[in-house]
């Protein structure tokens, strides 16, 4: 293998995301390594779906910082109706679209947008399942929430799945969301609420 030249730009360092279940069982992709990209690891990802159980299946997704795109394609896999995902990261948005289109599978929007940008207005219509895995430290995960609750965003017994450095008991969430599931990974939190109209 042939050194690179000085002066060269290197090439992105890329991993990979596993799609656990579904229709796309053990289909591998690419994503691209950033700062502040966490992909959701298997095993959490395998406990999330099975807390979850039968309430992915033709739901309508929210995936507010997208990343790896590992919860999209996740959803998707499982027979989600559709998925909004959002991420700021155009090259997360591309690689994500690509996918997608090698699954041949048209029923994600994927937008490149801050996340508290977009759900900032209503939507069109609520959204019965949310995954919220920002970067850490950049005090997003509570306005985002905020936000979910505030802008009409949740359906009215809508599921809300987090990652967050903290203790789900120190989230000053909304009072209507009652936690279902908690876990911890590693220095990762991640818990699983339920809204209460």
């Amino acid at each position: 293998m042939s050194a690179r030249k000085p002066g060269s730009p290197k090439k992105p360092e890329r991993s990979q995301v596993r799609i656990i279940a579904g229709e796309w069982r053990s289909r591998r992709f690419d994503f691209v390594v950033q700062p502040g990209l966490r992909p959701t690891p298997d095993r959490v990802r395998e406990t999330l779906f099975n807390w979850l159980g039968g309430q992915v299946e033709n739901a309508r997704c929210l995936d507010l910082f997208a990343g790896s795109g590992a919860l999209t394609l996740e959803a998707l896999s499982r027979g989600a109706a559709e998925v909004l995902a959002c991420d700021l990261s155009r090259e997360v948005v591309s690689t994500l679209r690509e996918h997608l289109q090698t699954l041949k599978c048209d029923r994600a929007d994927v937008r490149q947008q801050d996340a508290l940008s977009l759900v900032a207005l209503p939507p069109a219509e609520p959204y019965e399942l949310a995954f919220l895995d920002p970067p850490f430290h950049q005090d997003l995960l509570l306005p985002a929430c905020q936000a979910l609750e505030t802008n009409g965003w949740l359906t009215s017994r809508a599921w809300v799945y987090l990652e967050s450095e903290q203790s789900p008991a120190q989230l000053a969430l909304p009072a209507n969301w009652h936690l279902h599931r908690e876990k911890r990974a590693g220095k990762v939190w991640y818990s699983l609420w339920q809204r209460q109209a």
